[in-house]
């Protein structure tokens, strides 16, 4: 599938746009579609609609993309799921992002969102830079340097490893990051927002929740999880997918559902 004039790797579970809704799942900045691992499909199980999965452009095994990243990459990226929507026909659709991919959720929810868009999960979402997260990205740095974290990593990007970690952690840490800012998109953001946030997370305060709570133009609900860190997905799914699934189902009015088989996953 091409979209934004790369070819990005995607991965669809359960049924298609035509016969149901569909969760768009963006990932962190050290993500891909294979690192969401079984949480796709299983919220596509508990939901009925079906859920895809897709790795940005230098991510997984989407074409690669030249570096620096600008500052305002995530900007770019709100653009191209704008078009990856469109080219592959999804109508009605929730976003379930994921740190960077919460963030750039919310700009496309805030200033060019498809009709069809009906809520919005944020996982550990930014929407300012904060100290905080700073220094814990410097930090992995050195662990990228210093241990096997990029032998890890290279196992769900192959060639792309280097240029997903330094396209992530090169722009988050360039001085010029530090007025990133996406508060001016929240008034716009009308559909329904789950904030999900981990008490402990090393990458981001609750003020980052607070401010979407405060200034978003439609309704927020928080889900805090306790002794979580940045991934609450990954440590603790089972209560994000309960939580998940409820307002899935809520905001796209389908309270009940008929449990289904999930489908194999299909990849481009």
């Amino acid at each position: 599938m091409e979209a934004g004039g790369r070819r990005l790797e995607y991965r669809w579970f359960g049924p298609g746009p035509g016969d149901a809704p569909t969760v768009v799942f963006l990932h962190e900045g050290l993500g891909s579609a294979g690192l969401w691992r079984t949480f796709p499909a299983r919220l596509a199980e508990m939901t009925g609609c079906g859920a895809m999965a897709y790795s940005r452009a230098g991510y997984g095994g989407s074409d690669p993309v030249p570096l620096p990243r600008p500052i305002r990459f995530m900007h770019d990226e709100a653009a191209v799921l704008g078009e990856l929507l469109d080219a592959l026909e999804i109508g009605e659709h929730v976003l379930f992002g994921h740190s960077d991919g919460a963030s750039i959720a919310l700009i496309h929810a805030g200033r060019e969102p498809r009709p069809g868009l009906r809520g919005a999960v944020l996982e550990a979402p930014h929407v300012f830079a904060e100290e905080h997260g700073l220094a814990s990205i410097a930090r992995i740095r050195e662990v990228y340097a210093e241990t096997d974290l990029r032998a890890r990593l290279a196992r769900h990007h192959g060639a792309n490893v280097d240029v997903a970690f330094r396209g992530w952690n090169d722009v988050w840490l360039d001085p010029g990051f530090r007025a990133w800012n996406l508060e001016e998109f929240l008034p716009a953001v009308r559909v329904p927002l789950l904030v999900v946030q981990g008490e402990d997370d090393e990458y981001g305060t609750w003020a980052q929740v607070e401010a979407i709570q405060r200034q978003s133009g439609g309704p927020v609900e928080v889900l805090p999880v306790p002794r979580c860190g940045h991934a609450p997905h990954a440590e603790h799914p089972d209560v994000v997918l309960a939580a998940a699934a409820e307002f899935v189902r809520r905001v796209l009015g389908r309270d009940s559902v008929d449990s289904r088989d999930t489908a194999p996953p299909v990849s481009s």
